[in-house]
């Protein structure tokens, strides 16, 4: 799971991004490294200036002391350029004229000849200034020369530096002629360069002689070209750093859009799954409860917050978590229809889904269980089945009835003139009374069988609803009285007029109050109370007894015609309650325990909210 959260955490990084990056950092990156490849050039050429600048002034430095001092002629000139270009790193030290005629060279052979790098060289007015080129020696290699104007006297005009100091000048006779013994360097046919910086009159320039000291390039090349190896070492560390700077930022940046998001869509799914219309209960690898919804809730009666993290075979019927087999051996997706037991003596229809939970890669992640209460749809359906039986007796009754009233009328005829006829038989008079009786009582139940067939047509009027509950209580004084039952009445003030066909309610409660009293043979209560819901826009009607209950496989028909537990009854009576109720767009529920009583609820919605409902 991580390294998926990861691979996408990769995948959401947009290539505009990185190329955006380098397109910024590698500029950056290659200016840094040029900016230092060019400094080092820069320093190492300072280096090798200053270099060849302190050599120079060293040189001129010796010449000016043997000059002044010893009388030097040009060989003992030639012999301390010989010494010094000894020195390391040094490839060769050059004087020459003014045209580049060689007057002294760590190469005595090369005197007298014009110097190669002269025809580069920029002319120097000023003695004190070096410059300086990188020349191509005839064997390949590559030398830095620098070069300045040489001026072994302090550059002035001739012999007044001297004569002003009151220096002693060696005689011109000592000056040396032929072969410098101590060296055993020959002494240059030219003539002797030196002397002319003695010769010239007081006023007049000293002769014009340049310097040049070639100095060796490949240390210092190797030195530059580990110096730029560093630096573009040192630069791709940079662009690599700053790259992964960058694309670091993009990542944090993404990952913290990516939780933003991540909240948002939690956030919207928690709403969606809680205000789901169907129990939603998801289960992780490990079988334990992860998701737990409010419907889930009420239909299960457990509550959320505490089955969170529990097992699921615990928390989930047996019926709901016995899917899970089928899920084992099949993988696909399962639908029934199951009765989840949620209590001792409680059952729940339920139509379930169960599925199985699987990542991209096809990994175990849980089970998801989808559950709806079927309670309403069963009632539904039920009521569809009542009404569909209703309409069938109806027709059959509609058929049947007139066919079956001639023949009673002529049998209650017959059995009048019999009674009339044998005044004198008493026995035959009571048989005569019993037939009349009966064929009364059978005119009677064809008469209710045509009533409940025939369509209800209500006159209705604003009645009210208290007036009328008390009206129909009076009406069962009587009967309560004779069989010991107290009625209780408990009427809100606040109950509104409502329309309705006051007669026909009438029937409606009175044999419900004919009912409970019936079912109390040895006394009881009956307690009815009347109340306004203003939210709900429905006035509710309680009739309840502590009578011997209703058994529960005959709750489900007592709405049935014909259906009764009494050996007198019809079975007519509270199939023509619900009837009258269905007319009135009205609905029944009852609540029954053997042995504790019934608690019947009419609901009588306000017009407006009927027609919506029906």
């Amino acid at each position: 799971m991580a390294d998926t959260q990861k691979r996408r955490l990769w995948l959401s990084l947009s290539p505009w991004a990185i190329l955006g990056s380098l397109v910024v950092l590698a500029p950056i990156a290659f200016f840094m490294a040029a900016s230092s490849i060019n400094r080092d050039k820069e320093n190492m050429t300072r280096l090798l200036v200053e270099k060849g600048a302190a050599l120079i002034r060293a040189f001129e430095a010796g010449a000016r002391t043997g000059m002044m001092g010893m009388g030097w002629s040009g060989m003992q000139v030639q012999r301390l350029l010989v010494e010094t270009a000894q020195q390391p790193d040094i490839v060769y030290l050059v004087v020459t004229d003014k045209r580049g005629r060689v007057v002294a060279h760590s190469n005595p052979d090369q005197i007298g000849k014009i110097h190669h790098t002269v025809k580069n060289v920029v002319l120097i007015e000023e003695p004190a200034q070096e410059k300086w080129q990188r020349v191509q020696m005839k064997d390949g290699t590559s030398a830095f020369e620098v070069y300045k104007l040489f001026t072994p006297i302090g550059g002035i005009s001739g012999g007044s530096l001297v004569r002003s100091r009151g220096i002693r000048i060696p005689r011109r006779e000592s000056w040396g002629k032929g072969v410098d013994r101590s060296s055993g360097i020959k002494s240059p046919t030219l003539k002797d360069w030196c002397s002319f910086y003695w010769k010239l009159p007081q006023g007049q320039h000293q002769p014009v002689h340049y310097i040049f000291v070639g100095l060796e390039m490949a240390p210092l090349e190797s030195a530059r070209a580990e110096a730029r190896r560093n630096t573009l070492v040192m630069s791709a560390g940079v662009l690599l750093v700053g790259f992964a700077g960058m694309i670091s930022l993009f990542l944090a940046q993404g990952y913290k859009l990516a939780r933003r998001s991540l909240a948002k869509v939690r956030a919207y799914s928690d709403q969606v799954v809680g205000n789901l219309p169907m129990g939603l209960v998801a289960s992780d690898e490990n079988g334990r409860i992860a998701a737990f919804n409010d419907t889930a809730e009420a239909i299960l009666g457990k509550p959320g917050k505490e089955v969170i993290g529990e097992t699921v075979s615990t928390v989930l019927p047996s019926e709901l978590w016995q899917l899970t087999d089928h899920l084992k051996k099949t993988g696909t997706v399962v639908e029934e229809d199951i009765e989840c037991r949620t209590g001792v003596d409680t059952a729940v229809p339920l139509r379930t889904s169960a599925a199985v939970v699987r990542d991209e890669g096809g990994s175990f992640l849980g089970y998801v269980f989808i559950f709806r209460d079927l309670t309403y749809v069963r009632r539904l359906q039920q009521e569809v089945e009542r009404s569909r039986r209703l309409a069938a007796l109806g027709r059959l009754a509609a058929g049947v009835a007139h066919e079956i009233r001639n023949p009673l009328s002529s049998i209650k005829g017959f059995a009048t003139y019999f009674k009339e006829r044998l005044e004198n038989n008493p026995h035959d008079q009571d048989t005569a009374k019993i037939m009349i009786q009966e064929v009364e009582r059978l005119d009677r139940v064809i008469g209710q069988l045509l009533e409940f067939a025939r369509p209800s047509h209500l006159r209705t009027k604003p009645v009210r609803l208290a007036d009328l509950i008390q009206h129909s209580l009076k009406l069962i004084e009587g009967d309560a009285r004779a069989r010991g039952v107290e009625v209780k009445a408990k009427i809100s003030s606040d109950l509104p007029e409502i329309e309705l066909d006051a007669d026909r309610m009438s029937q409606v409660l009175l044999n419900l109050y004919l009912n409970s009293i019936q079912a109390m043979d040895e006394g009881g209560t009956i307690e009815v109370k009347a109340s306004r819901d203003d939210i709900k826009k429905y006035t509710k009607i309680t009739i309840s007894d502590n009578g011997k209950g209703i058994d529960p496989k005959d709750k489900e028909r007592i709405f049935d015609p014909y259906f009764t537990t009494k050996s007198d009854g019809t079975g007519l009576g509270l199939a023509i309650v619900h009837k009258i109720m269905e007319a009135h767009r009205g609905d029944i529920e009852v609540e029954s325990r053997p042995g504790l009583g019934t608690t019947i609820t009419l609901i009588l919605r306000d017009v407006e909210e009927a027609k919506q409902d029906g």
